[in-house]
């Protein structure tokens, strides 16, 4: 299997999405959401709020050295984060079941911005009202069981392989 060195990573052509994770709790949802990001070459995570940074043993523990792969950066404040993403020309979709949510596998008018950042909030509260109304709109998951919740990480993981399937680059 051809599997990229760290360094062949860094330096490859990357799938143009940021991933913003708003105020999560736990390392191994990081460290799961930064292994997923590694699997589909995303460019970049920004982690906002109370999310833990690596090095963290928890993280690690998850993403299995893909902190090291992954670009990533800091910012105290979620709003702050988006703002200066929106103003970078990045277009910023939350993943919330909310009104006027698009389901997921009808995102054609999203996949149109050449600079695109989807946010993915909080295992309890979800993303954070004042995001959502920063955000150009909302992905859902479309979901048909008795629970429509999915663990932060799996929802990351079916996100950024739907919207990379359309944005990929080649390998």
């Amino acid at each position: 299997m051809h599997r990229l060195t760290v360094d062949e990573f860094r330096s490859s052509t990357k799938v143009p999405l940021t991933v913003v994770l708003d105020n999560i709790r736990s390392q191994n949802n990081i460290g799961s959401v930064f292994r997923t990001a590694d699997a589909f070459r995303i460019e970049h995570i920004a982690l906002c709020g109370i999310c833990s940074t690596p090095p963290h043993r928890d993280i690690h523990k998850t993403a299995l050295g893909a902190e090291e792969s992954v670009e990533w950066s800091h910012h105290d404040d979620t709003v702050d984060c988006v703002r200066q993403l929106k103003q970078q020309g990045y277009a910023v979709y939350a993943v919330e079941q909310v009104d006027d949510s698009i389901k997921l596998g009808q995102q054609d008018e999203v996949l149109k911005s050449n600079k695109l950042a989807v946010v993915l909030g909080n295992e309890i509260e979800g993303v954070q009202d004042e995001v959502l109304t920063l955000c150009d709109g909302s992905l859902e998951i479309p979901q048909y069981g008795t629970k429509h919740s999915l663990n932060v990480s799996c929802a990351a993981a079916i996100v950024l392989w739907e919207l990379t399937k359309e944005l990929k680059v080649e390998s």
